[in-house]
């Protein structure tokens, strides 16, 4: 398992309008994962200047042979806060240059720049991840590598954070991708709130395993599982150790602790540490509970416990995350 993917800090500003760049054969998927995310919703959620570009605007095929009429062009990545490049089914290709000088530029001026599946080996051909880790399609990690050893491949991540640079897995690893940057720089209420709207569980860890074997529960054990799992979510509050939640699955803790991984692709330890700070986050921006309290409703027994797994997890202490974050 890689080791988990702290998120990085908010930025004093964080971004407004978004540009995702679909080359000839994007992925229909993808498109509609981004377009869905950043849609316009009304409700006190923020409103996002979405727009889909390429180089030449016009119909753009698609990987399932249905164009899509594009609009804007390359100067779209000159403005945009936050630019995307989409995965697409020509990707041992590297893009054209000015679509490579398009991308470098925007991250030098200061734009977050990401891209999940098979879009991080545009990132790539534009040198934008020399020297950092990135991950992407867990069946093209290893080319990944083989083209770009100056790259620090994670092939297992669901997500990896660089600060200005973002890179996902595949697929469906877009919606991930995309709510924990809403998470990073808008915090967990409004993330939450869009995946709630998108009918999407609100957050996976980056250092969560992108595959997993047997995601759908296959016989009466994994059901229990699933059983139990809903119960430990409930019961935030409470120790929740793995011989208490084996024993309500009613397996032993070997056989338990195996199920789980299988299962979610994560430990029992790192899945219930994630859930409890994923609701402190949310605590924090939503009401005003002191910390002490806010530690116990998730399971630590004082705040210094829950600061010191803030700190170490998020890079701020709770009150700063607080401050950054909370309901006006």
């Amino acid at each position: 398992m890689p080791a988990p993917v702290a998120p990085a800090p908010a930025p004093a500003t964080p971004f407004r309008s978004v540009a995702a760049y679909a080359p000839p054969g994007v992925g229909l998927l993808a498109v509609g994962v981004i377009a869905e995310v950043f849609a316009e919703r009304g409700g006190g959620l923020p409103r996002f200047d979405f727009a889909l570009c390429t180089e030449r605007p016009g119909p753009v095929p698609t990987d399932v042979g249905v164009p899509v009429q594009v609009t804007h062009g390359l100067d779209r990545l000159t403005t945009a806060d936050l630019v995307l490049f989409l995965p697409w089914s020509d990707f041992r290709t590297p893009p054209p240059p000015a679509v490579l000088a398009a991308l470098t530029a925007a991250h030098a001026r200061g734009a977050l720049v990401g891209a999940h599946c098979v879009g991080s080996f545009a990132l790539a051909a534009a040198g934008l991840l020399d020297g950092r880790r990135a991950t992407t399609h867990w069946r093209f990690a290893g080319l990944l590598t083989d083209r770009h050893p100056e790259v620090s491949v994670q092939p297992e991540a669901l997500y990896v954070d660089e600060g200005s640079i973002v890179t996902g897995a595949g697929a469906a690893a877009g919606f991930d991708l995309s709510l924990h940057l809403l998470r990073r720089e808008y915090g967990a209420a409004t993330a939450n709130a869009i995946a709630r709207d998108l009918v999407l569980p609100p957050h996976r860890a980056g250092g969560q395993a992108q595959y997993v074997a047997a995601p759908v529960p296959a016989d009466t054990e994994d059901e229990r599982l699933a059983e139990v799992l809903a119960w430990a979510r409930a019961h935030l509050d409470r120790p929740l150790p793995v011989a208490e939640l084996a024993r309500r699955a009613l397996m032993s803790r070997r056989s338990f602790a195996r199920r789980f991984t299988a299962a979610t692709g994560t430990t029992p330890h790192a899945w219930l540490l994630e859930l409890r700070l994923a609701r402190a986050e949310e605590l924090l921006e939503t009401t005003a509970l002191a910390v002490e309290e806010i530690a116990h409703l998730v399971g630590y027994r004082s705040a210094a416990v829950l600061r010191e797994q803030f700190v170490r997890r998020r890079g701020v202490p709770p009150t700063v995350y607080r401050r950054t974050f909370a309901s006006s």
